[in-house]
């Protein structure tokens, strides 16, 4: 059997950690083809010496030659490039047959959607993708017949229960309600008054899940769910009214889809990422992903409640962009993007997350998405708008 060829855009993140995790328990099927990283240069240096890539890359020149000349040392041939371009040409190279897109935030788009148009088997893990270039981003794999796998662990576990053929629509495939769970984070009991004091070792300190610091913020105010509902209406051809968003503490059952017939499929499973991981790597196959089996009798009981809107504004302004369409995704994540910098700087309160966001998509409307470049252009303003925010109140 021809071993696939295999980039990992980010590497060093915690989706990276875990899909290299993966690969080297099937080393007879999988071959790492490149590795990118942007700051954690000493983790990128040990992931290299364990899985020899034929190429890194790194975000600028002095890292780059620092760590090419640390490889050599170390008699490795692997070549060390920087930048987005380089990113973007090792998520497109002729040779790769899949690409895990887990680069965190807007810095993920670019090469994401290089691997989109050039065919690959594309993992999507950076959701800020779709979020940002929804109809632009599915275009491009309609045109190049890529393949789309999401490893989300909920939209992992929506694809696992749609019908094969659920890009037809919700309507044509007898599908009524896609239901996105939500844990809720660490504060989905905390008085409200308290919230605005939180820390950011609070907001990051994940009940279930072990992850980076802007997504566990994220999962902390529920934008994530809301980034997630964005995301789930340009995968699975939904209308934003056709998710719904459903707390659920025990982070067992990862989504759920809900049919005309009454009939309620889910996908349970541990909260462990290397199962969708392992999923879109082989699937239609399955292949161990060295996660224990669940134990519904020790898990004892599953509950469910509605998302308290008033402690999550954000999961409020992310549907109001999902139904605005056009630009307000991307100005959305772009003002997030900058709020939660702030937060974990300890410039601003958890409770200012929502309230800059909400400033942003208020001052800037939304228009018609036309390319990439238009875009980009949204995201820098509404960026811009977000740091003039923070300067005011400095």
């Amino acid at each position: 059997m021809t071993r696939k060829l295999v980039t990992v855009l980010g590497a060093t993140g915690s989706i990276g950690v875990n899909t290299l995790d993966v690969l080297a328990r099937h080393a007879d099927a999988y071959t790492v083809f490149a590795l990118t990283g942007h700051s954690r240069m000493q983790a990128l240096y040990e992931q290299c010496l364990a899985h020899h890539p034929r190429y890194a890359v790194v975000a600028d020149a002095a890292q780059a030659q620092a760590l090419q000349a640390r490889l050599q040392d170390a008699g490795l041939t692997t070549r060390v490039r920087h930048g987005e371009a380089a990113l973007a040409e090792v998520a497109a190279d002729e040779r790769v047959d899949v690409v895990m897109a887990a680069i965190v935030g807007a810095a993920g788009l670019v090469p994401t959607l290089a691997a989109a148009q050039a065919g690959k088997r594309v993992l999507l893990a950076n959701k800020e993708a779709l979020v940002m270039s929804g109809a632009l981003f599915m275009d491009a794999v309609r045109v190049s017949g890529a393949e789309l796998l999401p490893i989300d662990s909920e939209h992992n576990a929506i694809f696992q229960c749609l019908p094969a053929d659920y890009q037809r629509g919700m309507a044509a495939t007898g599908v009524r309600r896609i239901l996105l769970t939500a844990s809720g984070g660490p504060f989905r009991e905390m008085p409200l008054e308290q919230l605005s004091r939180v820390t950011p070792e609070q907001a990051c300190a994940h009940p279930n899940w072990s992850m980076g610091q802007k997504i566990s913020i994220d999962s902390a105010s529920l934008m994530n769910k809301g980034l997630e509902l964005i995301e789930a209406c340009w995968l699975f051809a939904a209308r934003p009214e056709q998710v719904e968003v459903v707390v659920h503490p025990q982070s067992v059952i990862h989504s759920l889809v809900d049919y005309v017939d009454g009939s309620v499929l889910a996908q349970l499973g541990n909260p462990d990422m290397r199962t969708p991981i392992a999923h879109a790597l082989a699937w239609p196959q399955r292949i161990d992903s060295g996660v224990s089996a669940l134990d519904l009798l020790a898990t004892g009981r599953l509950e469910f409640e509605a998302p308290d809107l008033q402690r999550f504004p954000c999961l409020r302004l992310a549907r109001h962009a999902a139904e605005a369409g056009g630009t307000a995704c991307a100005m959305l994540n772009a003002a997030n993007e900058v709020a939660v910098a702030a937060f974990l700087q300890r410039r601003i309160g958890f409770t200012d997350i929502p309230v800059i966001i909400e400033q942003v998509m208020n001052c800037l409307p939304s228009a018609q998405v036309i390319d990439l470049e238009h875009i980009m252009h949204a995201d820098q303003q509404a960026r811009q708008s977000a740091f003039d925010w923070l300067a005011a109140r400095a």
